[in-house]
């Protein structure tokens, strides 16, 4: 059970790669509480993805989307229009960094590699918020935007580039905060704390920042479960959450909120 009720909303939740993915796992809750979802992929990932949604509690399909063109938007707009003619929410959990822009290249990636980043991770959710805010704007409750991001207000060693990325998308969510908000449209992000994931394995410094989380976080961290990231997701696709928007909600355990690393961490009690 989820705790949430979405009976009769619908959804787009866009950067399901697989089982281990934060989205596969708010599809599978917003489904649980009722809700009907739609996947989106792109090219050679779409395979991966429609094997993805055959594992959820009631497969949905999966529509093609290339954040690199402007048709690709438009045409999961109209196919959208046609199938709800609403759009209750949007998950964007795109994001992408090519090789030479983390694991310590920071001083000599090249601009094609940083720009590309900045497109797939950031920009697209300016044009994906843009192009569904007209379906956002259609339904009696408001529709809500919700991206996933990282703790961008610190460096984060190997994460270069993406946490560049991260930090811009901040900064893009705030500003459809700004314009979207007047139509009834909410934007945030959920900070999430180091979660094995597809694209977790291309940081070279991915298993040291997941131990620290693990050995910090005033709450504990498990890097091997999505699920504790899910429900910040679901209150802000949610009615509780009309009245926020332009914020991140950190679901990282509370790491973001101390110091790690000096002294022994807190002991935490047994729950269980």
């Amino acid at each position: 059970m989820t705790g949430f009720d979405f009976q009769g909303r619908c959804y787009l939740v866009t950067g399901v790669m697989n089982q281990e993915s934060i989205a596969w796992h708010v599809a599978a809750a917003l489904q649980e509480a009722g809700a009907e979802v739609v996947l989106s992929s792109y090219g050679r990932a779409a395979r991966i993805t429609r094997k993805a949604a055959a594992l959820l509690p009631s497969p949905p399909d999966v529509l093609e989307l290339d954040v690199t063109d402007e048709a690709g938007f438009t045409g999961v707009a109209e196919e959208l229009g046609r199938r709800w003619g609403t759009l209750d929410g949007v998950l964007h959990g795109i994001a992408h960094a090519p090789p030479d822009a983390v694991g310590g290249r920071f001083l000599d990636t090249p601009a094609p590699s940083a720009l590309r980043g900045f497109e797939i991770s950031a920009y697209s959710l300016q044009r994906l918020a843009a192009s569904l805010a007209p379906l956002l704007t259609a339904g009696e409750h408001g529709g809500s935007v919700v991206g996933v991001t990282v703790d961008s207000a610190r460096s984060l060693p190997g994460y270069d580039w993406m946490g560049v990325f991260k930090a811009s998308l901040e900064a893009v969510a705030r500003y459809l905060a700004l314009h979207l908000g007047p139509l009834g449209v909410r934007v945030n992000l959920v900070a999430a704390g180091p979660l094995e994931t597809l694209s977790a394995r291309g940081i070279s410094t991915f298993d040291a920042l997941a131990q620290h989380y693990e050995r910090w976080a005033p709450l504990g961290w498990d890097r091997a479960d999505p699920r504790q990231v899910v429900g910040a997701v679901l209150f802000l696709l949610s009615d509780l959450a009309r009245c926020t928007t332009g914020q991140v909600v950190h679901a990282d355990g509370g790491l973001h909120a101390v110091v790690g690393g000096i002294g022994e961490p807190p002991r935490r009690s047994s729950r269980g």
